[in-house]
């Protein structure tokens, strides 16, 4: 659930952010298919409906790649470190950094020559980090950047000309249909140099039940961080969207690897977008958002058709997740 632009975390507010956010939604809603965009998941109420489906007990890809960092974290930091030069560790979409937190302790305590550069689309996250992790990480350096990932990197090339090491975790890269994910690895090579590293966690194809469990828990999260969405446009678009009349469908495909969400119109209604009046058929959808599961050949093949050279595979002791290493060439 990779985000891409900035979101209202304060309360105030944005006419660009506002401006954007209603002509997207406009011309998701006006589609055929309907279909809605998952980067506005995460307002302030969309980051705490996320990380509480990522703590339950369904939702397996952070428990997995949680258990690569924390089994694994000398190794990884490790290759991080490459031949002990100064770098810039880049997280993109950081959330709370749980995770990273693993390894940023683990660099501060063999005096990495180091900085943390967290990006994410939410400032109500980017301020989180800011001012939590001088505390709980003591001597850390960072530097929080809000905003569009590409944007930021830039941002973040303009800050320093040490090498850069990019994470990109949590299978962020499936929120991405194949030819999507492609482009995202070509434009993110663009901003990056010979030498320069990616670590990029991947949810690997497994039982299809394991992974439809996840998109469906049985305490409704993920319908109600779906609806969240609606709800915020009722609050910031001043839409007037009947939210208890839509419900949540997820299925998977095992041959294509695709994960999609959607959600479904349970009786005819009108919907007031602006200027826009929406009307919506009995049984009619929208198209949220998709969850892509690869293999490690299809990483690998990712990583070497859009400028890359893959270099190590840290996984799970199931085999459910991957986080792979790639250095641009």
């Amino acid at each position: 659930m990779a985000p891409q632009v900035l979101t209202k975390a304060t309360g105030e507010n944005n006419p660009l952010t506002d401006l954007q956010f209603y002509k997207d939604t406009i011309a998701g809603l006006t589609a055929l298919p309907k279909h809605l965009n998952s980067k506005y998941f995460y307002d302030a109420h969309g980051d705490k409906l996320f990380q509480d489906l990522m703590n339950c007990e369904e939702y397996y890809p952070t428990n997995c790649e949680m258990e690569i960092f924390t089994t694994q974290t000398a190794e990884i930091c490790q290759t991080m470190m490459g031949q002990g030069d100064a770098f810039d560790l880049i997280e993109l979409g950081a959330g709370d950094a749980t995770k990273s937190t693993k390894l940023l302790k683990y660099l501060l305590d063999n005096k990495t020559d180091f900085s943390y550069l967290p990006i994410d689309i939410s400032e109500n996250v980017i301020s989180y980090l800011n001012m939590t992790l001088p505390v709980t990480l003591p001597g850390i350096d960072i530097t929080g950047l809000n905003g569009d990932y590409f944007d930021m990197l830039k941002k973040a090339a303009a800050i320093s000309d040490k090498r850069k090491v990019v994470m990109f975790l949590g299978s962020n890269i499936g929120n991405m249909p194949v030819a999507d994910a492609e482009l995202f690895c070509h434009e993110l090579r663009k901003h990056l140099s010979p030498g320069d590293m990616v670590f990029i966690g991947v949810d690997l194809k497994k039982n299809p039940a394991t992974v439809l469990a996840a998109y469906n828990d049985k305490q409704g999260i993920t319908k109600r961080f779906n609806l969240n969405l609606l709800e915020r446009m009722n609050r910031e678009l001043g839409a007037d969207f009947i939210v208890d009349q839509f419900d949540h469908y997820a299925m998977y495909d095992p041959e294509t690897g695709a994960c999609k969400s959607y959600l479904v119109n349970q009786a005819e209604q009108r919907v007031v977008v602006g200027s826009e009046v929406i009307s919506f058929a009995k049984d009619e959808y929208i198209y949220m958002e998709i969850s892509q599961k690869y293999t490690v050949e299809q990483t690998d093949e990712l990583a070497l058709t859009t400028g890359f050279e893959p270099m190590v595979h840290f996984s799970d002791s199931k085999n459910w997740f991957l986080d792979a290493v790639w250095q641009a060439v």
